[in-house]
C-alpha cells in the first residue's frame, strides 16, 4: 500500500507500555511520526529504536509525536522498546492488525510467522492524520530518524491558543492535488483558453444561464478527457471526501462539474455574493469545492459576508469547502491569473432532487458579453 501527500491514514487502537487501546485518532492535532518496525531483531528496526531514543527530545505531545508499531512480544519483554512520554510511544501490535491495515504486511501471508514478510516504513502525518511523507526503513536503518526529521522540523509551528473570532463553517484542506496535476489542469485551460462563464436564474419556470460582467468575470474550461477526470475524481474521493465526513458528517457520493476556471487580473475577474443552490435545477447541491491550482496572483479570495470580512484562500492544490447555502463571494483578481476547480458535491438522496428537477433546467437567456 503506498500513501501519498494528502492521503488520510485509517484510525486504529491498539495497546501501548502504559494505555490500554490508546485511540490513534487521539493524537491529532500534531505532527505525528508512526514507524512501522515489526521486531528489532531486523537490525533496520533497532537502529531506529536506538536513534529514537538518542534524539527522544525532538518528540513531544506539543508539536510532534512519535508512534512505533511492534509485532514482537520480545521487544516489550526484554524492554528493547522503552516509552518516553510525553513524546515517544510504542503500540503493541502482536496480533498484526495495524501492520497488515497499513500495508507493512501482505494480506494473505500475515498470519503464519514463517512467511511472513515485514516492509518497515515511517510515515509522517499532519495534525488531521493526513499523510506529509512515507520514508522505506533501508536495510541498515542508518540515517533514516535524520530523514524523518529533515521532513518535520521545516514544517510550521503552530502558533499559541488565542480567543476564537466568528467564522463561517468553512473547512480548508490542503494537498489534495499534486503541484504536477495542479499544472496539468493549468496547461489543459491555457490549451484552450475557456469560454465566459455565466450564473443560474430562475425565470418562467426554468433555471437559465444569465450573463452579465458586473456580477461575474470568469472563464470556464470543461475537462474532457475522461482519465484526467477520473484522477480529479479519486482525488476527491480518497482525500476530500473524508474530511467532509468528518467535519460536517456529510457523505459526498456524487461530483458536479469537472471544470477548470479562470479570473484574469486583466479584467478584475470575480464573482460577486451568491448562494449556489437557489435556483430549482441547483437546489440538489450540497457542498461547493473552491480548489485552487495556483498561488501567484494577488486578490482572488473568498469571503462570506455573513460571517464578516475573513477571507479565505487556501494554498496551490489545497480546498475550501462550503455548504451552497452560504452567502459568499470571490474578490477580484488584481494580479495574475487564479485558476481554480469548481466541482460540486452532493449525495444519492440530492441525486433524487437533481433528477426530480432536470425537467426546469433550460438553456441561456443572453449571449455571453462580446
Amino acid at each position: 500500500m503506498a500513501y501519498s501527500k494528502g492521503d488520510p491514514v485509517s484510525w486504529f487502537s491498539a495497546d501501548t507500555h502504559s494505555t490500554r487501546q490508546f485511540q490513534f485518532s487521539a493524537a491529532a492535532g500534531r505532527y505525528v511520526v508512526l514507524s512501522f518496525l515489526g521486531s528489532t531483531s531486523r537490525g533496520a528496526s533497532q537502529q531506529v529504536v536506538e536513534d529514537v531514543e538518542r534524539l527522544r527530545k525532538e518528540f513531544s505531545d506539543e508539536r510532534c509525536c512519535f508512534f512505533g508499531v511492534i509485532i514482537d512480544p520480545a521487544d516489550f519483554e526484554a524492554a528493547k522498546v522503552r516509552e518516553f512520554v510525553p513524546g515517544v510511544r510504542y503500540f503493541k501490535d502482536f496480533k498484526h492488525f495495524v501492520s497488515e491495515g497499513y500495508g507493512a504486511i501482505s494480506k494473505g501471508i500475515a498470519g503464519t510467522q514463517a512467511c511472513m514478510q515485514y516492509r518497515p516504513f515511517t510515515l509522517v502525518l499532519d495534525q488531521r492524520l493526513r499523510t506529509i511523507a512515507s520514508i522505506p526503513i533501508e536495510d541498515s536503518g542508518v540515517g533514516h530518524l535524520e530523514k524523518v526529521l529533515d521532513v518535520v522540523r521545516p514544517l510550521p509551528h503552530f502558533p499559541p491558543h488565542s480567543d476564537a473570532e466568528v467564522q463561517a463553517p468553512v473547512l480548508i484542506v490542503p494537498n489534495i492535488f499534486e503541484p504536477e496535476f495542479c499544472k496539468e489542469l493549468i496547461e489543459i485551460y491555457d490549451a484552450q483558453g475557456g469560454e465566459d462563464s455565466g450564473f443560474m436564474r430562475d425565470q418562467d419556470g426554468k433555471t437559465v444561464g444569465v450573463y452579465d460582467y458586473g456580477t461575474k468575470r470568469r472563464r470556464d474550461q470543461v475537462i474532457e478527457d475522461e482519465a484526467v477526470r477520473k484522477k480529479c475524481m479519486f482525488k476527491i474521493h480518497d482525500r476530500l471526501a473524508p474530511e467532509i465526513r468528518r467535519a460536517f458528517q456529510f457523505d459526498a457520493t456524487r461530483m458536479e462539474r469537472y471544470i477548470v476556471a479562470c479570473y484574469e487580473g486583466q479584467h478584475g475577474g470575480h464573482f460577486k455574493a451568491h448562494r449556489d443552490n437557489t435556483t430549482k435545477a441547483t437546489a440538489h447541491r450540497r457542498f461547493a469545492v473552491s480548489l485552487n491550482l495556483n498561488d501567484d496572483y494577488d486578490g482572488g479570495c473568498v469571503w462570506f459576508p455573513e460571517f464578516g470580512k475573513k477571507l479565505f484562500k487556501p494554498p496551490a492544490g489545497g480546498a475550501c469547502v462550503f455548504s451552497c447555502s452560504l452567502l459568499h463571494e470571490a474578490t477580484p483578481v488584481t494580479r495574475g491569473q487564479r485558476y481554480v476547480f469548481l466541482p460540486f458535491l452532493y449525495d444519492d438522496a440530492a441525486a433524487k432532487v437533481r433528477e426530480a428537477n432536470q425537467q426546469f433546467l433550460g438553456g441561456n437567456v443572453n449571449a455571453p458579453p462580446a
